[in-house]
């Protein structure tokens, strides 16, 4: 495991600032001047409170739309402002104890990136290198959508402009990077570029974007550190809803096998997936989930709203997101749970009071049609969790062994 060492304590508070502050969708986007992107000072107050420590932003570069499509990697998204305020942003972090996060894409840019219209203007010419070509010949896209253009990652000049970009803003004094769609990246390509950024910044972490795969095999093929674990996000959710807790057994040991080579980045809500309160059938189990996240090894992270019990459904169709990516202005925002706020708290008390959690294995002890027992232990230390999923829907119990 290459992970630095400060990560052993990091809980993420995950917020997709174009939404947060109001930027995108916005039927006139705001100008640098209104420096949006210090709207989110005023949040980390509430990071402190919920029992955070860093703060996973979302893309927050140039874009053309939705932030997913990148015009330019070295320059604040202009809606958002400009660097001086990402920089008063990681200040204002680092002056609480906070680390920061930045959410890089580069498997793909966006079609108003001027390497893409260079591309296009003279096929012939150096800037169409940089990418990938379909069989017509044209700028082949990421996953279909004409939007993202594929960047050729066997290209040196691709390598190289990623390391110093990462390199740039690490230099800025950002703690690591979040890799958009890193699945869909070579293993090569990150096992070449990220060490050659841990020479110039040993202590950053990199988490990769990963749907599915055997993590063990991705993170030795790859270098990075942790990878998002949507098996686990997946079967939380879907044993509660079908009452089914063998789902869930089943992928706590493959989580226990992911763990032999890096530690997963575990969560129940994230930008791009329908919000828990909405997800689940039933709320009250709710903190069956939460007791999970909180429970098991891993390196997790609460996507802003989900602490207050916010709703909100993902659809498939053109912004389809939007209800899972809101403005925030008020602390705490309309329709908010404190009840689910407060049990956010203690489980996030609980996780850092007992921060061997973080590497903890894992002992699914009992499973039967109503109930899961499973064990958390590391070095003396040991948890029992028992999850009822009964007719009752009692809370979650667990006690420490020893």
């Amino acid at each position: 495991m290459s992970e630095p060492d400060w990560v052993h304590h990091a809980i993420w508070w995950h917020v997709y600032p174009l939404g947060a502050v109001g930027a995108y969708p916005a039927d006139t986007p705001p100008g640098p001047d209104e420096h949006r992107l210090r709207r989110l000072v005023g949040w980390l107050d509430h990071v402190q409170r919920l029992g955070t420590n860093g703060v996973l932003l979302g893309p927050v570069f140039a874009s053309s739309s939705h932030g997913y499509d990148t015009t330019d990697h070295l320059r604040v998204d202009p809606r958002l402002g400009d660097t001086g305020d990402l920089d008063a942003l990681i200040a204002a972090a680092h002056d609480r104890g906070l680390r920061i996060l930045l959410d890089g894409v580069f498997n793909h840019l966006g079609p108003e990136h001027p390497r893409v219209l260079a591309a296009r203007a003279d096929p012939a010419g150096p800037d169409a290198r940089w990418f990938r070509h379909d069989a017509d010949g044209g700028l082949a896209t990421f996953e279909g959508h004409p939007g993202l253009l594929a960047l050729d990652h066997t290209r040196p000049e691709v390598r190289d402009h990623v390391v110093e970009v990462l390199c740039h803003w690490l230099d800025h004094g950002i703690d690591g990077w979040r890799l958009d769609a890193a699945y869909a990246v070579p293993a090569d390509f990150w096992a070449e570029v990220l060490p050659r950024v841990r020479e110039r910044h040993p202590d950053a972490w990199f988490l990769g974007e990963v749907l599915h795969g055997d993590h063990a095999e991705i993170a030795l093929a790859t270098t990075i550190d942790s990878l998002t674990q949507y098996e686990l996000w997946k079967a939380i959710w879907s044993s509660l809803n079908d009452r089914n807790p063998h789902e869930l057994a089943h992928a706590l040991r493959r989580h226990e096998h992911f763990l032999s080579a890096e530690v997963p980045a575990t969560f129940v809500g994230n930008h791009d997936v329908t919000r828990l309160a909405s997800r689940l059938d039933d709320r009250r189990t709710l903190p069956l989930a939460l007791a999970v996240l909180f429970t098991v090894a891993g390196t997790p992270s609460i996507y802003a709203g989900d602490e207050f019990g916010l709703a909100g459904v993902k659809e498939e169709r053109h912004g389809g997101d939007d209800a899972v990516r809101p403005e925030l202005t008020d602390d705490p925002p309309p329709g908010a749970d404190l009840d689910v706020l407060h049990r956010h708290q203690e489980l996030i008390g609980l996780r850092r009071r007992h921060d061997w959690l973080h590497r903890a294995h894992l002992e699914v002890v009992h499973v039967d049609h109503e109930r899961l027992v499973y064990r958390s232990h590391l070095d003396g230390h040991a948890l029992l969790v028992t999850l009822d999923y009964g007719d009752d829907h009692r809370a979650p119990n667990w006690w420490f062994e020893g």
